[in-house]
């Protein structure tokens, strides 16, 4: 009988189980869920698709400024048209979309896109279209808040509790970028490329974008630094938005998660209910023959034939009332960043200023009004027939008014779900003069208050920011509004 001699196997199986051990060991260090290369080109697709969910939102934990602008009113929640903020905690989830979502996004694809990149041209195109996007979000950050973190901002290494810097400072530092990517961008080109979910990365489109970018950032100045204001938009101008088909509009798909936010609040989650037309945009609408009227909104579900809408701060049944258009809730619906006829009222108030822009007032208002209708589906001769009316065109249009009221009011009916836009142009201008809400809490907002978890971490900071403003207020008037 043959003795085995079991040492003798049991060593090549141990060796063989340790081999095996050793791999799989080495596989496990590996965390498929979150994986230590990234491309920058994902971060920043990542931030601009966060900041376009900001401003092209219809949720009320998000985008109050629909009912500031008493675009839409709430059927059931009345906190927001109410003017109140706090109740769903706005500020705080604003602030952490802008700062951890789009700009800690932002500054991460820059740094990596510094160690991915080996040409020096395609590098400076892609540094240029991040930090365009960086602008941006900062550029609201000011806008809705006043002084906020930014030289500190995201030096976490150094400091947990980021000093506040003054908002005009800021906003002043940034035209300086703006300027800057300006120049970066040399023509031709395709930047990020189709990480870019606005023009594909192409360098041509993102000139024209940043400038009328820098159009928009110059006028809002114009009532408290007109120097700096007139130099940032007549360096603009000539290289702005020339038609609709220069829109940076932000393309979504149809299927989630990349879909249009109004669809994936209204639709997915079932609140189509909670809104209908607020009866002061759908009266001016009416009062004027706006032919946008059934572009925004549907009829009334009873009549089929007019509309009508909630008064501003009150409740209602959604039936009975016009809604918003079928249009804006499709799946796909643009994201809107910035556009021809918002250009154009800027050309316009530039004009009517003594700016030298190129044209005057009334022919910028007009492009800006005909723009409009056209961007939402009207003819030219609806268009045309529109702006005929004594009360609309440039030279009649509120007899006697001033230009900031004539121009304010036609670009907040252009600004139709851009209330963010146009919260700002209200604030700035000082039209329309919208109706107080019924139980409002307070006067018109003209910020939003800091974030109460930066109250309770960053207090010292916080506190400063506050007194150096003049109160943390929601109607606490920003550094650029005099009126």
């Amino acid at each position: 009988m043959k003795i085995f001699n079991r040492t003798l196997l049991i060593v090549p199986i141990l060796l063989l189980l340790l081999g095996g051990c050793t791999k799989d060991l080495t596989k496990l260090n590996n965390d498929p869920k979150n994986p230590t290369n990234i491309s920058y080109t994902a971060l920043f697709t990542r931030a601009q698709f966060r900041l376009s969910f900001l401003l092209n939102n219809a949720d009320y934990d998000y985008n109050p400024q629909n009912f500031f602008e008493q675009y839409w009113q709430e059927t059931t929640y009345l906190n927001e048209s109410q003017y109140d903020i706090l109740y769903r905690g706005i500020p705080d989830l604003d602030w952490n979309v802008l700062y951890l979502d789009v700009l800690a996004n932002l500054v991460r694809a820059d740094s990596l896109a510094k160690l991915q990149i080996t040409d020096a041209g395609t590098l400076a195109s892609v540094h240029a279209q991040i930090d365009i996007t960086e602008v941006q979000a900062f550029y609201y950050l000011v806008t809705t808040y006043g002084n906020v973190p930014y030289t500190d901002a995201f030096k976490i290494s150094s400091t947990n509790f980021p000093r506040y810097d003054d908002a005009m400072t800021i906003y002043k530092d940034l035209l300086t970028r703006l300027t800057a990517d300006i120049a970066a961008l040399n023509g031709g080109g395709d930047g990020v490329g189709s990480a870019d979910q606005v023009y594909g990365g192409d360098n041509t489109s993102w000139k024209k974008y940043a400038n009328s970018m820098l159009l928009r950032m110059g006028i809002l100045l114009a009532d408290v630094d007109n120097a700096t204001a007139q130099a940032a938009v007549e360096a603009a101008a000539p290289h702005v938005f020339q038609s609709n088909a220069d829109n940076a509009y932000f393309s979504y798909t149809t299927s989630p998660p990349y879909v249009n936010p109004i669809y994936n609040f209204m639709t997915l989650g079932s609140r189509f209910e909670d809104f209908d037309a607020c009866s002061t945009f759908i009266n001016e609408l009416d009062s004027l023959k706006d032919p946008r009227l059934p572009l925004y909104f549907t009829t009334q579900s009873d009549t089929q034939t007019t509309y009508s809408g909630l008064p501003p701060g009150v409740g209602g049944g959604y039936f009975g009332n016009s809604n918003p258009n079928p249009t804006l809730i499709a799946a796909d619906f643009r994201g809107d960043f910035l556009d021809y006829p918002e250009v154009q009222f800027y050309l316009a108030e530039a004009a009517a200023r003594g700016y030298n822009v190129g044209g005057s007032a009334a022919t910028f208002y007009k492009n800006g009004v005909e723009a409009s209708i056209l961007q939402w589906g009207g003819a030219q001769a609806d268009a045309d027939a529109y702006y005929a009316q004594a009360s609309v065109d440039y030279a009649s249009a509120a007899s006697g008014s001033t230009w900031q009221q004539k121009i304010g009011t036609q670009a907040w009916i252009a600004l139709y779900n851009r209330a963010w836009d146009a919260w700002t142009e209200t604030r700035r201008l000082g039209y329309p003069v919208l109706p107080a809400p019924n139980h409002a809490v307070s006067t018109f907002p003209y910020r939003f208050t800091y974030p109460v978890a930066e109250t309770n971490v960053n207090s010292v900071n916080v506190s400063a920011a506050a007194t150096a403003i003049g109160g943390d207020l929601r109607t606490t008037k920003l550094f650029f509004v005099k009126q």
